[in-house]
């Protein structure tokens, strides 16, 4: 990735001295000219085009940021509510991620969004232990979370 984007700069670079024009429109351009470049051989380089994993970032901050706002709304509704009609409960959750940065941002996008917590995790660190505020299926939260950030996390890293 870092060589690609390396070759991005140089090729926005060379732009530049072609139009001999020092300017950020020219960089720009001579930028967006490289990734057109770096496009088309993309099988020839040995890593995945680099702006998949930009692009699969992006998508994981979106859905990061659409599960707090439901979330938020969620935890709104029970706290204005005059009964207190919550069911909590602990879920354990085994992930298939492999590395510990993969777990990491797992148990941190859980944590971070209103109504769930990673409490803790088991010695290899591949089951997480949640608290969820409402759990009337544990394998809906299970199926939930396997279907938004974990498979998220697992194109950003892949």
């Amino acid at each position: 990735m870092a060589f690609q984007i390396l070759l991005n700069i140089a090729i926005a670079i060379f732009w530049m001295a072609l139009q001999s024009e020092y300017t950020i429109v020219e960089f720009v351009i001579g930028y967006v000219i490289g990734v057109g470049v770096i496009f088309f051989l993309r099988r020839s380089l040995p890593q995945p085009f680099y702006l998949q994993r930009v692009w699969a970032i992006i998508k994981l901050i979106v859905l990061f940021v659409k599960e707090l706002m439901v979330a938020n709304f969620d935890m709104i509704r029970v706290v204005l509510s005059p009964k207190l009609n919550v069911t909590p409960g602990i879920v354990a959750l085994h992930t298939s991620l492999k590395t510990d940065w993969e777990v990491t941002i797992l148990s941190m996008c859980i944590t971070l969004t209103p109504g769930t917590m990673t409490m803790d995790y088991s010695e290899d660190g591949r089951t997480l232990y949640i608290h969820c505020i409402h759990v009337k299926n544990t394998q809906d939260v299970i199926d939930d979370v396997r279907n938004n950030f974990e498979r998220a996390i697992r194109e950003v890293t892949k």
